[in-house]
Formats: structure tokens, C-alpha cells, sequence
């Protein structure tokens, strides 16, 4: 019989970097789940995305177990290290701060493929053009 899920957390952790502090420390142990039986796989999983971001999406059972996935990292981060930016506009409408082209977008889409909910790469750009226009980047051709 399959374990009862009572729980589902999405994390942003440092990759490579998961500490028993918070935001890991504090959000697994609501939970009562032992930290180690995370940091530890985790840390050796993405130390080869060091000092990014990564999202990772966490199951917890009722018998205190849980299983993770990582969805490397957001969309966002992709659009901002791709174009060169800092941050986003607070006011995407009308303070656009930077461009991007159809063909980083490709490039972005192919990274995130699987996470999107698209059924070809036409669509899933759609899906980023859409992050990136939230964020004030202008979409060129």
C-alpha cells in the first residue's frame, strides 16, 4: 500500500550550500523529519550548480519519511544570468530594464523543458516570455 502524503513543501536553497539553519532547518523540522537525511544528499547532488538558487520539491509521508526532487534552478534566474541583470522592475509595464531574444529564450526552454507545463518548445518559450515580460525585460526579435 502506498504511505500517505500529509505534507508537500517547495524549497529555494543555496545548491550545495543546505544547513541545518534556516530556511532547511526551520521548515523540516515543523515536520519532524531529520535534517541530515537531507542536507547531506542534497549538498553532494548540486555542488555542481554552487551559489545558485535551486527549487526542490519535498513530499513528507505520515511515518515521517519524505522524498525530494530538484527542478534546478527558476525561471527567473535563467532570464536575469542569461541578459546580465541584477533584478527586475518594480514596474514591469513601464520601466522595461533590459532585452531578450527568441533565441535565449530557446536556450532557456531547452534547460526547463520537463518542469513546464508545454508540449513543444514553441510553447514553453511562450511560458518564459511571459516570466520575462512579469520581471520588465523587453522580448526581441
Amino acid at each position: 500500500m502506498a504511505k500517505k502524503v500529509i505534507g508537500n513543501l517547495k524549497l529555494r536553497i543555496p545548491a550545495g550550500r543546505a544547513t541545518a539553519g534556516p530556511p532547511v532547518g526551520s521548515t523540516l523540522g515543523q515536520w519532524g523529519l531529520n535534517m541530515m537525511d537531507f542536507i547531506n544528499p542534497f549538498n553532494e547532488s548540486t555542488k555542481d550548480l554552487m551559489g545558485k538558487d535551486v527549487i526542490v520539491h519535498m513530499r513528507v509521508f505520515e511515518d515521517r519519511t519524505f522524498d525530494w526532487k530538484c527542478l534546478g534552478q527558476p525561471v527567473d534566474d535563467l532570464i536575469r544570468e542569461k541578459i546580465g541583470l541584477q533584478k527586475g522592475s518594480g514596474k514591469p509595464n513601464t520601466e522595461k530594464v533590459g532585452k531578450i531574444t527568441r533565441k535565449q529564450l530557446e536556450e532557456i526552454a531547452e534547460v526547463k523543458k520537463d518542469q513546464l507545463n508545454a508540449i513543444d518548445v514553441d510553447g514553453a518559450v511562450k511560458v518564459i516570455a511571459g516570466t520575462a515580460r512579469s520581471m520588465g525585460v523587453e522580448i526581441v526579435d
